[in-house]
Order: structure tokens, then C-alpha cells, then sequence
């Protein structure tokens, strides 16, 4: 996280954002949430959560932390990445203090809203594609393997 370059947009008068991503398996949906996000503001950071942190409510990743981080910060939409440590946002939106607060709309209550509220900023819902979370792209791999695995035992 370059805070400089965050202080120098917000001096700028810059609208500042934040979302937060897993981002196991970066697909479509991700760089649409993103690519949306980016639209509303002018400084679009992205805390990404750390391995042990989707450990706490699923799965270990299947990509580890550093990579991850290294996905988001080399997008164009994206003006820098923070490691997120849970899925509360409140102690980064307290760092960061962004404008605007994104996240899809696959979640109906939204971690940090409520400090955003209270800090005069707003959360923004962006539209979430439905078929395309990481869980669902494991699913496939998975039922896609077992086929090719039975079909093989079958044809020897």
C-alpha cells in the first residue's frame, strides 16, 4: 500500500474507494466488480484477504496471498492493494477512509457498511455474476476431472 500516493490523491480531492476480494482463481466476475467500481471513483483500492482470513470461512486458497495481491495490483482499474486480514473491512476503511465503499450484490449484509454510515461515506452494490464464483469454478473442474476419470477406467 503506497500511502503517499493515497494521501497525494486525497489532497487532489480525489474520490477515494474501497472493495475487498478473495480472489482465489481470478476470473470475469471479479474484473466486471472491479472494472465497476473503478467507474465511481477516481482512487479505486483493493483489500485483498489474506490466506488465513478465507481460511476462517471456508477453504485455504488455492492461490497463496502474495500472488493474489500481485493480480490486483498489476490491473489498470486498480490504484493499489492492501492485505485485508478478515472479512471486516472496518479497520482498513479506518486507514483508508474512503468516499465509497463497493461490493456485488451476492451479499445482503455488507462487512464495513455500517462505518462507512457513520463516516458520511456510502457503499455502492455492484451487479455480482451469477456462475462464475471461484466455488463454482472448482465445482466444475471437479465434476469435469470425474468424468474424464470415469470415462478413462471405462476405456481402460
Amino acid at each position: 500500500m503506497n500511502w503517499g500516493k493515497l494521501e497525494q490523491a486525497r489532497v487532489a480531492g480525489d474520490v477515494i474507494g474501497y472493495t475487498f476480494h478473495a480472489g482465489d482463481l481470478f476470473h470475469y466476475g471479479h474484473l466486471r466488480q472491479l472494472e465497476q467500481s473503478s467507474e465511481h471513483c477516481d482512487y479505486l483500492v483493493v483489500g485483498v484477504l489474506t490466506d488465513q482470513a478465507i481460511a476462517s470461512y471456508k477453504r485455504l486458497p488455492i492461490i497463496p496471498y502474495p500472488y493474489r495481491a500481485a493480480v490486483y495490483a498489476a490491473l489498470k482499474c486498480v490504484d493499489d492493494v492492501i492485505a485485508q486480514d478478515s472479512r471486516d473491512t472496518t479497520e482498513n476503511l479506518k486507514n483508508i477512509r474512503p468516499h465509497v465503499l463497493f461490493h456485488g450484490s451476492d451479499w445482503p449484509e455488507v462487512p464495513g457498511a455500517e462505518w462507512m454510515k457513520g463516516s458520511g461515506g456510502k457503499l455502492v452494490v455492484t451487479r455480482y455474476f451469477h456462475g462464475l464464483s471461484t466455488t463454482d469454478i472448482i465445482r466444475r473442474i471437479r465434476a469435469a476431472l470425474l468424468v474424464e476419470m470415469g470415462h478413462k477406467t471405462a476405456h481402460g
